[in-house]
């Protein structure tokens, strides 16, 4: 028996978190918010930035993981986010912008709310490699250790340092795997891994084997789905989730043995429908899903 004043708190707090986190946001495979890479939806967002944030949230998704801010300060688009009801937690910068202007970065996302800072593609070691230069497996490596360096400096203000792979990451170079060297080479306690699914699967990985062999270094993922992704990079052809031809059961199964995954983001790199219906048709795949 509890008494009635204690009842009532209890509910209150029930209630209060049910309003705040709805069932309705989270995901089902490993029970995470629903949460979407607004790359998705970069042409949309430099036309109306607070518009398309609101319509993001209108689909269904309470997390974000940014890929650029538009001018706007960090103080603007924190504002714009909480107007949304969205949380950034994880930011995408690429090797360039993270090598010249790291701490201004590190400092701009910490405002916002991030609890990531992600390196969305790796850059050649010279400032002056020429356009269109293939990266060494020594780039590789110079790449893996900045992300060290850069991991430990992140950790001091609270942010959790990783790297996003492509399709590249994966393709002999010199003898060696890039990826393969990436995981080597970077210290678990310093750098994570955000694993994008559809590219790994294009690129002839299978995504729960890599997880299997390396446990514990994936905190985050990006789900997309191809149509024909064994037909490498240039025949593979995006499409919305449970569309396509990736089967995402193996790939979460893995995920909740051996991995710690913090955040799952929908990535919609092209639209084979109008794109707010799109970006419904990911969530409510996410949604219904069953591992």
């Amino acid at each position: 028996m509890i008494s009635r004043r204690r009842f009532l708190g209890q509910a209150a707090v029930a209630a209060a978190c049910t309003a705040i986190r709805p069932a309705a946001l989270f995901a089902n495979p490993l029970g995470l918010p629903l949460g979407i890479q607004l790359y998705s939806v970069r042409q949309q967002l430099q036309q109306d930035f607070d518009g398309t944030l609101a319509k993001v949230a209108e689909a269904g998704y309470h997390e974000v993981e940014s890929a650029g801010y538009y001018n706007k300060s960090a103080a603007e688009a924190k504002q714009s986010l909480q107007k949304a009801g969205l949380r950034c937690v994880s930011a995408h910068h690429p090797m360039g912008q993270l090598r010249d202007h790291f701490d201004e970065l590190l400092a701009f996302n910490k405002e916002i709310g991030c609890e990531f800072l992600i390196c969305s593609s790796a850059s050649p070691k010279a400032t002056d490699a020429p356009k269109g230069y293939t990266m060494s497996l020594d780039d590789w490596r110079w790449n893996a250790d900045q992300f060290n360096q850069m991991g430990e400096k992140s950790a001091k203000v609270g942010i959790r340092f990783g790297y996003h792979n492509h399709v590249h990451e994966f393709e002999q170079v010199d003898g060696g795997i890039p990826y393969d060297e990436l995981l080597r080479i970077t210290d678990p306690a310093k750098v994570t891994f955000e694993l994008d699914c559809g590219w790994a699967t294009v690129a002839g990985i299978k995504p729960y084997e890599l997880m299997a062999k390396h446990a514990h270094r994936f905190s985050m993922f990006h789900i997309k789905d191809f149509k024909n992704p064994g037909g490498g990079q240039k025949e593979a052809k995006v499409t919305e989730l449970g569309l396509g031809d990736i089967d995402y059961h193996p790939i979460f199964q893995q995920a909740a043995k051996n991995q710690k995954i913090r955040h799952i983001f929908v990535e919609q790199e092209a639209f084979d429908m109008p794109w707010q219906d799109s970006l419904k048709t990911d969530a409510e795949y996410l949604k219904k899903f069953k591992a």
